[in-house]
């Protein structure tokens, strides 16, 4: 037996919908004030750059469902997407308006994440027992990327072609980890590019989402500023009842005495 080449599969009935768990997503994403902070927050211009409002959301949606291009948007129009949703746009529609964005308006992105994400531990048990302990990990990974067309792919420490993301993930001991802050850089960039910044966002959305107790920060060495002879480094934020403290602790295996 052999597979005929000659088949394809079309999800087209119009009764049906290929990712109803969508529904209850953005129920949850319209009540922790997606549309509103991105309505208030977001400030694009130009050709394609109307809507974002309904826009961002739906990009969401799109990569909840599992889209990882543009194309893949189109999974959002297959059966009955559009009689269980409103506001569905083409991919073509989706991609000129993200072509209107600069870093400015990725800035923007950032603070309506955080919103969403303090709305969002607000409304579920997000980050239980904040109040006592909050971790906070720092690091950078590569994601591969292929064809010589990619903008600002590089090879960086790993040996692999790609482009560089910068993470700040919030967890706590009763709880799973939750990206809090991201950036997207360049393949090549060195690791501890804007990780001052990106951890003090991080701090600040792991305050406004309950953290009054103790906060402990983990990071890689390569992101201090000052290396140090050890695999990873610590920094321990004070409460906000006490007077503002950090302290830095070096621990891991030693490389040298």
């Amino acid at each position: 037996m052999r597979v005929s080449h000659s088949v394809s599969a079309v999800f087209d009935d119009p009764n049906l919908v290929s990712c109803a768990g969508l529904a209850p997503v953005l129920a949850l994403a319209q009540r922790c004030g997606l549309h509103q902070l991105v309505a208030d927050t977001v400030t694009v211009s130009g050709p394609g750059s109307a809507n974002p409002a309904v826009k961002i959301p739906a990009l969401v949606a799109g990569m909840v469902a599992g889209a990882d291009s543009i194309d893949d948007m189109d999974l959002l129009r297959h059966g009955g997407m559009g009689r269980l949703f409103g506001g569905v746009r083409a991919p073509s529609t989706l991609g000129s308006f993200l072509r209107t964005f600069r870093f400015g308006h990725v800035r923007q992105l950032d603070k309506v994440a955080a919103g969403v994400l303090v709305n969002l531990a607000a409304h579920t048990p997000l980050l239980a027992d904040a109040d006592q302990l909050v971790l906070v990990d720092v690091d950078d990974t590569v994601k591969a990327t292929y064809g010589y067309a990619k903008q600002g792919a590089g090879y960086g420490y790993s040996k692999v072609k790609g482009l560089n993301a910068l993470l700040g993930v919030v967890s706590t001991p009763t709880s799973a980890p939750v990206i809090a802050a991201a950036r997207l850089r360049r393949g090549a960039t060195n690791s501890a590019r804007g990780a001052a910044r990106l951890v003090a966002d991080t701090l600040a959305t792991a305050r406004r989402c309950g953290a009054a107790g103790l906060i402990l920060t983990r990071a890689d060495s390569a992101l201090c500023r000052y290396r140090h002879n050890a695999d990873y480094a610590e920094v321990l934020v004070m409460p906000m009842s006490t007077p503002d403290s950090v302290v830095l602790g070096v621990t891991g295996s030693l490389r040298s005495a």
